[in-house]
């Protein structure tokens, strides 16, 4: 995750968000780059302790700081993001890896043929495409442990469904512009459906409920009917031990 581009990176820009939260914005796209500076920053503003911090909502490309205005200032927690952000330098932020087994095409990716079609493609290559490219979590959000992962090959990027669908299941693998996701929960939507995994995103039985977190890397795994199966009938009996491949090593 370490940057190697050495073109100029813009100045950040700091914009009040009422009077009791600071919203720091690196760019305007979505880009690995900008994100690794919104991550970065956000770890280092965690690990400070800031005075009167409360919450920190990092985004595709800026950070939200929520302070207590009672015990700080919006002046001084700018000043103090501009010091943590001179001090981050390139410092690389590892999350943990995930490798979530993936049912792809049938019933459980009914969108595979038509991503194929529209990009010229065979339905075997988006699965090659989509399984055989590393994903980072660059933000949470839109439902309970949801997360917009990046970039997909760009052999792969189509604008939403004109028509979004009234259910998409929990579990469901997807695309839409540059970005892949797994839904956490049964929700309306209007990504296309590759495949569905069985692992649970989002589960109130789990400690946390949520699996994922920003800066975590996943992996799609393609498996058979027969493994897909195995791994859901486990979840639905209560086992909650999927664990990452990796165990994070946040610098």
């Amino acid at each position: 995750m370490t940057e190697t581009n050495s073109e100029p990176r813009p100045a950040p820009r700091f914009l009040s968000a009422g009077d009791a939260a600071l919203v720091v914005e690196f760019g305007n796209a979505v880009d690995p780059a900008i994100n690794h500076r919104v991550m970065r920053l956000g770890e280092a503003a965690r690990a400070a302790g800031l005075p009167g911090l409360v919450d920190l909502v990092p985004t595709l490309r800026s950070l939200m700081v929520h302070y207590d205005p009672t015990v700080t200032s919006r002046r001084a927690v700018e000043e103090r993001l501009r010091d943590l952000m001179a001090d981050t330098g390139g410092t690389p932020v590892v999350g943990r890896l995930w490798e979530f087994p993936t049912l792809y095409g049938g019933e459980m990716g009914p969108d595979l043929e038509d991503v194929a079609k529209r990009t010229g493609l065979s339905p075997e290559r988006v699965v090659e495409l989509h399984a055989g490219t590393g994903y980072e979590a660059f933000m949470m959000g839109f439902m309970p442990g949801l997360a917009y992962l990046g970039i997909i090959p760009p052999e792969l990027e189509l604008p939403r469904r004109s028509e979004p669908r009234v259910r998409v299941p929990a579990g469901s693998v997807a695309i839409a512009t540059n970005l892949t996701n797994v839904y956490s929960l049964e929700s309306p939507g209007g990504w296309h459906l590759l495949g569905r995994t069985p692992v649970a995103l989002f589960d109130l039985h789990r400690d946390p409920p949520v699996l994922l977190q920003a800066g975590d890397r996943v992996r799609f795994v393609p498996v058979g009917r027969d493994a897909y199966d195995e791994l859901r009938d486990r979840m639905e009996a209560g086992d909650t031990a999927f664990a990452p491949v990796e165990a994070e090593d946040r610098a």
